[in-house]
C-alpha cells in the first residue's frame, strides 16, 4: 500500500490543484445528470476524469471548502479507473474513510484531504458498485475528530466512466 501512496498522492495534488484550472482549459467530454466528464493534458499526457460533488454534507466542519469526487483514466500511466475523493477538509491524521454503496462497503486511506481505496484488488468490486447503486456515501473522521458524512449521487456515473474510458 505505501508503494501506490506516492503516485496516490502525486495524482490527488494534481487534481486538487489543477482541477479548477483544467475545467476551463480542459475539454468537456460531456455532462451526465450529477456528474460531469472532462480530458486534459497533465504534462505527461493525456489523463481524463470524471467527476462530482456532494449533494450533502454533514456536520459541515470548519474550514469546508470545496470537495469532489473523482474517477480517474490516465493512459500513459496505465492508470484506468482510480477512485478520489477530496473531502473539503483534512482528514485526521492516521485515519480511515469508508465508501458505502447499497450495503457495501469499501475502505479508503487518507492523507490531508484527500483519501484513495485502500485495497487496489477491490477496485473492481467498487466500480461495479458505483454502476449498480444510486447513492455513494463518504464517512470520514475530521482533524478536529468529527465525524464527517458526504453523499454523492450516482446519477449519470456510468455515463461519465464510458466517456473518460472512450477517450482515454
Amino acid at each position: 500500500m505505501i508503494r501506490f501512496a506516492k503516485p496516490l498522492l502525486a495524482s490527488a495534488l494534481v487534481l486538487a490543484v489543477t482541477v479548477p484550472a483544467m475545467a476551463q482549459s480542459a475539454r468537456v467530454l460531456g455532462d451526465f445528470r450529477d456528474w460531469s466528464s472532462y480530458a486534459a493534458d497533465d504534462g505527461s499526457g493525456t489523463m481524463c476524469f470524471a467527476m462530482t460533488k456532494p449533494k450533502t454534507t454533514q456536520p459541515t466542519p470548519d474550514g469546508y471548502g470545496e470537495a469532489y469526487l473523482y474517477i480517474t483514466n490516465r493512459p500513459g500511466e496505465d492508470v484506468s479507473g482510480e477512485f478520489n475523493v477530496v473531502a473539503g477538509y483534512t482528514f485526521q491524521t492516521g485515519s480511515m474513510a469508508t465508501v458505502s454503496i447499497g450495503g457495501q462497503n469499501f475502505a479508503l486511506f487518507t492523507q490531508g484531504d484527500a483519501a484513495w481505496l485502500d485495497d487496489n484488488a477491490q477496485a473492481a468490486n467498487l466500480a461495479a458498485a458505483i454502476r449498480a447503486g444510486s447513492t455513494l456515501t463518504i464517512t470520514g473522521t475530521s482533524a478536529t475528530g468529527t465525524q464527517v458524512v458526504q453523499s454523492y449521487s450516482l446519477s449519470g456515473a456510468t455515463a461519465a466512466q464510458q466517456a473518460i474510458s472512450a477517450e482515454c
